[in-house]
């Protein structure tokens, strides 16, 4: 049986996917060792630094990089400073701008985060020094701070 309605319009499906998930750069500097261990209390003040960047590698699928980046200071001297690119290559197809941007800039970098915080308390650990414990972040604000700070960016620089 035959019908006269026209043939319903393709809407685009939105589909993400995460490809893969490594590690791609990783340092840890302890100049001060082994002095900065000979303390008795351990007081440092902690300066903690997100940034992220991402990158188009083909039609639908895009680079996401979050540096974390953690210096400890005991007085003026440095007692350790650890930085940690996590890495993923994330498939995006079906978003329009508006929405690839947030997509990139705050999904992704929330996907990497914990991978990052678990390295990061690892060399600390490694290093000889106390557990460190890294705040969850709220990439949805990052997001939002860093397009009112640049609003003309591409989402693929987000």
């Amino acid at each position: 049986m035959a019908t006269d309605q026209p043939p319903a319009a393709e809407t685009p499906t939105q589909q993400f996917a995460i490809q893969k998930i490594y590690l791609r750069d990783v340092s840890f500097e302890n100049p001060n060792a082994p002095k900065v261990y000979a303390g008795s209390t351990w007081e440092p003040k902690m300066n903690l630094g997100i940034e992220s960047s991402s990158r188009r590698l083909g039609e639908a699928q895009f680079e996401v990089v979050l540096k974390v980046t953690v210096e400890a200071r005991i007085e003026e001297s440095s007692a350790y400073l650890i930085e940690v690119h996590q890495a993923g290559v994330f498939a995006a197809s079906g978003f329009s701008d508006a929405d690839l941007g947030p997509l990139l800039g705050s999904v992704c970098p929330g996907i990497l985060y914990p991978y990052a915080r678990e390295e990061v308390t690892s060399l600390a650990a490694k290093g000889g020094f106390p557990q460190l414990l890294i705040e969850p972040i709220n990439f949805d604000a990052l997001y939002a701070q860093s397009r009112a700070q640049d609003p003309a960016a591409t989402p693929a620089d987000a």
